[in-house]
């Protein structure tokens, strides 16, 4: 998908999630409750929408109109817009398959999670395909894990949860992201020609469907290319 659609038809909330009602539940009820976990483990097959929930969970976090009692960022205020935009100074993101060493995980995580966040309430880690880290980051990861400080979150992304060590995995809220079934997935892409104002058959969405096996960042590709 190409960005621009990428950014405007992306979740904005956890009620435009699709496909994972058990994880968007359990998420919404958590931060109803303030009930938060120092940290989250988002695992399952490429194209789910990991990185895209880990936003999510970052935004309400540390939105500053969300009122007690409620899950969903307002999508207005200064903090919700940073993350969108990606300028958030306090939502870090760290691909680990670019930064596999120790070294990264000192620099990028322990000494930055020492800090108060900058302008929120949280500071909160992303780190996709956290699978990746070597064994002596996944050592160091795991002290700060053990004790993390009050004001930091880690959500941790991978698509090969048989990679991570159980000491990493039993220090996490696991959540288990599942492919999307045939009749979201396809709700999902007559969302988006509609608002493109495009027209295409319903039959070629039903092979796009067929085609993409639940995932859905390879049906909006296929969309996108058809698109073009």
């Amino acid at each position: 998908m190409s960005a621009v659609l990428y950014r405007k038809y992306r979740p904005q909330n956890f009620a435009q999630m699709i496909g994972q009602n058990h994880i968007k539940i359990t998420l919404q009820h958590e931060l109803e409750k303030n009930e938060i976990a120092h940290a989250y483990l988002f695992c399952g097959p490429r194209g789910l929408g990991k990185t895209t929930s880990a936003r999510l969970l970052a935004k309400a976090l540390n939105c500053e109109n969300r009122q007690p009692g409620e899950s969903e960022p307002c999508n207005n205020c200064r903090s919700c817009n940073d993350i969108v935009a990606g300028h958030a100074v306090d939502v870090i993101e760290i691909d680990a398959a670019s930064n596999t060493g120790v070294d990264n995980v000192r620099d990028n995580i322990i000494e930055n999670s020492r800090f108060n966040p900058v302008n929120s309430k949280y500071k909160v880690f992303i780190i996709d395909e956290v699978h990746m880290l070597s064994i002596s980051a996944f050592n160091a990861l795991l002290k700060i894990l053990e004790e993390p400080p009050a004001h930091v979150i880690f959500v941790l992304c991978t698509t090969e949860i048989h990679k991570l060590p159980i000491t990493i995995i039993s220090r996490c809220q696991r959540f288990d992201f599942k492919r999307v079934s045939s009749a979201e997935l396809l709700k999902r892409l007559e969302l988006i020609v509609e608002g493109e104002n495009k027209k295409i058959e319903d039959e070629v969405l039903k092979r796009i469907v067929a085609s993409s096996d639940g995932c859905v960042r390879d049906a909006e590709s296929l969309l996108t290319k058809i698109f073009s």
